[in-house]
């Protein structure tokens, strides 16, 4: 089947995600092959994968052995559930993840995505609650503009009104307070910081003993990449620990390396209550998603009279194959010290992109760390002019997915509260990679300057 044929087909039979109708349109890449930091498309062109997939393919693609570890466990135990019995794979991934998670984080319910992750720790966190004879603690605490998955009870945590008010009604009793943007670094004592004071304010409003737990990224993806201040992380542990409620940190994109670290308490230096993970825990090799949950907080659930186990589960949660999947690629992360490389070349990738700033008018700030980060667009720094509402249409529509193709470095424009260019390479490129990269990331800035006039 050509070319042709097969973007037909898709457009009659594959609904796609996320994607406009005029994108769809398009003449769009169908991809055949993946090899380290490239995808290669039906015409035999290479893309680099300068978004990871969707943040998720840290390891690269191409891994023959983690493609080994999953035929040799097809071959020999393609299915069995976790329901009453366990399999080995699931044993080891679990075991694996709890000696590399901080704290007390040691049991694993293993989902399938990130946004069943965060489904699944809305429902500990309420069932874990009524257990202790608390049943009011139903409602939680988020911040604006943070994306949380696309199920109902992940959507209600969400704060993006954009792809929330297609579905409303959602779950009541959902806070959203502000988010980290415009601190970074130290800004002094965080419990005075207004990010801080105003969650503390939210809690007593709605009524501390309603409150079941907060949700947070430890560098939030929606609003482009928000690394917090100095000392915020300490706070909202020290306000949870005040109040009795539970501090979820949101780690779909940000565990297993994306931040340099195996988890955000790398960073933050904070131990939360539960843990969600998905996307690189398996390089997108394999469908996978968990919560993470401190052994104390199971332990009491279990052991109470109100509470006596989790009720919580699905057919395919800690698939033996995307179970040994994830083995495979945790142990390959850490036998070649991937993490490593993140950590020493993120702040190369930074401080390349804070040039880019310098040179191009219409890069109005660079966020991030590791190997994630937000380039916010404008029209003109010097005069502090922003994009119209025009003006981002036509970039985020028109001039990047150009640029994208004809630089053959695929990333991603953003347009939730502002017009960004989000980049997040696989964990394993190179410095040739990244040069390459940001070759793309400049071409791509000349363009939105040729289309957008100062």
């Amino acid at each position: 089947m050509n070319i042709t044929e097969l973007r037909a087909n898709a457009r009659r039979h594959l609904g796609p995600h996320f994607t406009r109708k005029d994108a769809w349109a398009r003449d769009f890449p169908v991809f055949v092959r993946g090899e380290g930091c490239y995808l290669i498309d039906t015409e035999g062109r290479r893309h680099l994968d300068g978004l990871s997939g969707l943040f998720c393919v840290n390891m690269g693609h191409g891994r023959t052995d983690v493609a080994r570890a999953a035929a040799e466990q097809i071959g020999n135990l393609g299915y069995a559930s976790n329901w009453g019995s366990a399999h080995v794979p699931a044993i080891e991934a679990a075991t694996l993840i709890a000696e590399l998670a901080p704290g007390d984080l040691g049991t694993t319910y293993f989902v399938n995505s990130g946004s069943e992750a965060v489904e699944a720790a809305l429902k500990f966190a309420r069932q874990y609650h009524r257990s202790q004879g608390a049943p009011q603690r139903t409602k939680i605490i988020s911040r604006e503009m943070a994306y949380h998955g696309t199920t109902m009870g992940a959507l209600s945590v969400t704060a993006l009104p954009k792809i929330k008010d297609p579905f409303g009604p959602l779950l009541p009793g959902m806070r959203h307070v502000p988010n980290t943007l415009g601190h970074v670094g130290d800004r002094g004592p965080a419990d005075e910081l207004d990010c801080v004071t105003a969650i503390e304010a939210a809690i007593f409003d709605e009524g501390p003993e309603t409150i079941a737990a907060v949700f947070a990224e430890p560098v939030q993806n929606g609003r482009g990449a928000l690394v917090p201040p100095d000392g915020y992380w300490p706070a909202l542990r020290a306000l949870c620990d005040k109040y009795g409620i539970l501090l979820v940190s949101d780690e779909v994109i940000c565990s297993f390396g994306r931040l340099g670290h195996w988890f955000g308490h790398g960073l933050t230096g904070v131990v939360p209550d539960m843990i969600t993970f998905a996307k690189g825990s398996t390089s997108g090799y394999a469908p996978l998603g968990g919560l993470i949950v401190r052994e104390r907080l199971v332990t009491e659930l279990n052991d109470s009279p109100l509470g006596g186990t989790f009720s919580h589960g699905a057919t395919w949660g800690g698939h033996p194959v995307s179970t040994a999947v994830a083995v495979a690629n945790i142990s390959a992360m850490r036998d070649e010290n991937v993490l490593g490389n993140v950590r020493a070349r993120g702040p190369e990738l930074h401080a390349a992109l804070r040039s880019l700033q310098d040179s191009h008018r219409c890069v109005k700030d660079v966020r991030g760390t590791g190997f994630f980060y937000a380039v916010e667009l404008m029209a003109d720094s010097a005069t502090a002019r922003e994009l119209t509402e025009e003006e981002a249409g036509k970039v985020l529509r028109d001039v990047l997915p150009e640029a994208f193709r004809r630089t053959g470095v695929i990333l991603r424009g953003d347009d939730r509260g502002a017009t960004m260019l989000m980049i997040s390479p696989p964990l394993v490129a190179d410095a040739e990679v990244l040069d390459e990269l940001l070759y793309g990331v400049d071409a791509m800035l000349t363009d939105v300057e040729k289309a957008v006039q100062p």
